[in-house]
């Protein structure tokens, strides 16, 4: 098998009929499809024996598996993600739907939240999945942060802003981050936001961890020249300042002050870095996308799919997403306009009423 991935251009017609049918027969019913199935519907009459051998290529590819021996075949992740980007045909919205979402729409009323809620149960309901619904951006001055620490690998931060308003994101926060450091974090943030928005305050941030830096480097200059320590790594994000001669320290009582305060600005360092990819979390948004299976970081559910749209407001800027979550086996074809349809709809009417 080739080290290079796949690709539809790369199949005959034959292989890629079969690999579409296959896809096409376990969207529409959950279940193995078999090489007799398929000799029904071929453009050309081909025989059951043939249709297995061009199904085994595909299996060689990674394309289509076999859950049980002897039975007929499904697509794997790496076979969805081929069919959704190169031969998913996207239906026109149907008018049923497009009826519903636009009810949804005018039977709220002019409060934004109330309007959100209607879309997510009005996508549910329509799509038989979960809705996702993420809300506008909200540009004013910070007043207060709190990261609250719900697992090792999902966080959920707690946004005042001077208006009032209150936003809660839930993100993966870096690697290696305890209750105790978010609190820090927190801390830190709360002295420096005060009239900043988030884009603004991830700029003081920057600067911060600029002028950190240009601390360590005087300072990790001396010690280097004096021949007591040596850098590793140097500007790397990995990088250390390896100590030689630990014992001749004692002697110098200065150094050894320059080598704590060394380690005390590393320490800093790593804390705004920390820093820096909790608002990075916090402020990114989703793209119009599909992801399939254990590419949903974002929910770490297995076996799902997430199909989102983002909202624009009058300028063009993205300022939320509406999305669905169900099984891998989604009829995409059918709710890729519907989520986009939702979410250019969304985006005028929380335009006009903002």
């Amino acid at each position: 098998m080739s080290d290079r991935s796949p690709r539809i251009e790369d199949m005959n017609d034959r292989s890629r009929e079969v690999f579409r049918r296959v896809v096409e027969g376990y969207l529409e019913t959950g279940a193995p499809v078999g090489s007799r199935t398929l000799t029904r519907h071929m453009s050309e009459k081909v025989s059951a024996a043939t249709i297995r051998n061009t199904m085994q290529d595909l299996e060689h590819l990674g394309l289509l598996g076999s859950p049980h021996v002897s039975a007929g075949r499904i697509p794997t992740q790496t076979g969805l993600r081929m069919f959704v980007d190169g031969l998913l045909e996207v239906g026109d919205l149907e008018a049923d739907d497009r009826r519903r979402i636009d009810q949804s729409m005018h039977e709220s009323d002019g409060d934004v939240t109330s309007l959100l809620d209607r879309v997510g149960h009005a996508l549910s309901g329509i799509t038989h999945g979960a809705s996702l619904v993420l809300t506008p951006k909200h540009e004013a001055p910070i007043k207060h942060v709190e990261f609250v620490s719900l697992s090792t690998d999902r966080a959920l931060v707690v946004l005042v802003f001077a208006d009032g308003h209150v936003e809660n994101r839930i993100f993966t926060p870096p690697p290696g981050q305890t209750p105790s450091s978010m609190r820090e974090a927190a801390n830190f943030l709360n002295a420096i936001a005060g009239g900043h928005t988030l884009r603004e305050l991830a700029g003081v941030i920057s600067r911060e961890i600029a002028a950190r830096r240009r601390e360590i480097d005087r300072l990790a200059a001396d010690l280097v020249e004096s021949g007591l320590a040596t850098w590793v790594n140097p500007g790397e994000q990995g990088e250390r300042l390896i100590v030689r001669g630990r014992g001749n320290l004692l002697s110098g009582p200065g150094e050894e002050a320059d080598l704590d305060l060394v380690r005390s600005l590393f320490d800093d360092l790593e804390r705004k870095r920390d820093i820096a990819q909790f608002l990075d979390l916090a402020e990114e948004g989703d793209g119009v996308r599909i992801f399939i299976g254990s590419e949903n970081k974002l929910f770490s559910l297995s076996g799902s799919s997430l199909v989102v749209s983002p909202y624009m407001n009058a300028d063009r800027k993205i300022i939320g997403a509406v999305g669905v979550i169900g099984p891998t086996r989604l009829n995409y074809g059918r709710i890729v306009p519907i989520v986009d349809y939702t979410a250019q709809l969304v985006g005028r009417l929380v335009s006009d009423r903002s």
